[in-house]
């Protein structure tokens, strides 16, 4: 007999949906000591680290002092070839497609350039590239005579044009399009797997510029389809100053050479011969900082284990309640676009250079940064906006610290003009 013919029907215990986790912001100041010194609201900039972040440094350092630094560097080889583990975990990768640089900035030139060292593909950017990164790709341009085109925006979003995206790909020919996911002068996010689906179709590449993004949204370099993405580690990471990752795609990697090989990444085997490493590791040099690169272990680590989803989810939430405040302000202007839902927001107010209320929040103990429009001349400058005021939020803010960013705009937009 079965269960139901005993004792009648089965009935299953009603059971709640599970609350959606949260951020326990409580707990992650606990582990940030610098908390107690400022509302820091600049993680878009140089995020907070953990004690443990800093700890992990500081020890190596010790170890380096007391042993010398190549003899402290083997004692912890395992632990550094963890840390490529951990970032292929974190970007849904593999740990051969991960390079370890000193700055996103040197990872893109360097990678760009073994783009660019395979033909004079044109060179299609978004208005939200980082001032580093196009200044190499306006040099780069000028030098070789290369074609360089500002993809259009999107009206109704301020994001890439899709729709124009295509037209210029279908146009035939190689391409390679740039993009930063969010970008250094406004909240804007970049709809980064639309463009992997065109530029897969078109048969173009997609460089990702992700220096905002990595640890502050959830970044899967398969769903985005993209050939090479670069990030920092000192931003949402909250990993040391000094440090930076980038994916090559494995389909890409065989094509690409480094301009300067360097003894980390490729072999010298003959007079005028030497081999490349088959991982990405071909594009790295060998002197680093091992302190450093242990420090962005412990991290990436941080951050996989207190989730992606939900770090995002907290960040987006207090970038909507910036926004929405702000813009209730009379004399406030947000600057950032339709397509924002992130935890960085920009705005101005009337009558007050962007440097003068930053000073005013730096007088209260709140840490922004401002952004001039030569960082962004696609964008900023093309809005006619000459510069703003960034506030950025990780998982150790909360309420409190809008509140104190809004009382004081309060009294700048009450003071004497």
């Amino acid at each position: 007999m079965s269960p139901e013919s005993i004792t009648g029907p089965l009935t299953r215990p009603i059971v709640e949906a599970a609350p959606a986790p949260a951020i326990d912001v409580a707990a992650e100041r606990a582990r940030t000591p610098g908390v107690t010194e400022s509302h820091h609201l600049n993680a878009a900039g140089a995020a907070l680290p953990t004690a443990a972040v800093v700890d992990t440094v500081v020890e190596h350092l010790r170890r380096e002092e007391r042993d010398g630094g190549y003899e402290a560097a083997a004692a912890v080889s395992d632990r550094t070839e963890a840390v490529y583990d951990d970032i292929a975990e974190l970007v849904g990768a593999r740990s051969a497609e991960i390079a370890l640089f000193d700055t996103a900035t040197t990872g893109l030139r360097v990678l760009v350039d073994a783009l660019l060292g395979a033909g004079t593909p044109r060179l299609l950017v978004s208005r939200s590239a980082y001032v580093s990164h196009a200044l190499h790709l306006m040099a780069h341009a000028r030098r070789t005579g290369a074609g360089l085109e500002i993809l259009p925006l999107d009206p109704a979003t301020g994001a890439v044009d899709l729709g124009a995206l295509e037209a210029t790909l279908r146009d035939g020919g190689p391409a390679i399009v740039f993009v930063a996911h969010l970008p250094t002068s406004c909240g804007l996010v970049e709809p980064v797997a639309a463009l992997g689906a065109l530029t897969r179709r078109h048969g173009a590449r997609l460089v990702v510029d992700a220096t905002q993004s990595v640890g502050h949204l959830p970044v899967d370099v398969g769903e985005i389809g993209c050939d090479v993405l670069v990030t920092t580690g000192r931003k949402f990471l909250r990993a040391p100053r000094g440090t930076a990752f980038a994916w090559v795609h494995p389909d890409v990697l065989p094509a690409l050479e480094p301009r300067a090989p360097d003894v980390r990444g490729a072999a010298w085997t003959a007079e005028r011969e030497w081999t490349l490493s088959g991982t990405a590791r071909r594009f790295e040099t060998w002197e680093h900082s091992v302190a450093c690169r242990l420090g962005l272990g412990v991290a990436v680590r941080e951050t996989i284990e207190r989730g992606l989803g939900v770090t995002a989810a907290h960040l987006v939430a207090l970038g909507a309640s910036l926004r929405e405040q702000l813009r209730s302000r009379p004399g406030v202007t947000v600057r950032d676009p339709a397509a924002s839902s992130s935890g960085m927001v920009t705005f101005t107010v009337d009558g007050v250079e962007p440097a003068e209320v930053k000073n005013h929040l730096a007088a209260a103990r709140i840490r922004v940064v401002t952004v001039p429009a030569s960082h962004g001349q696609w964008d900023l400058g093309a809005r006619e906006v000459p510069a703003i005021v960034r506030a950025s939020m990780h998982v150790y803010n909360d309420a409190d610290d809008l509140d104190a960013l809004l009382s004081v705009v309060d009294t700048i937009t009450a003071g004497p003009r």
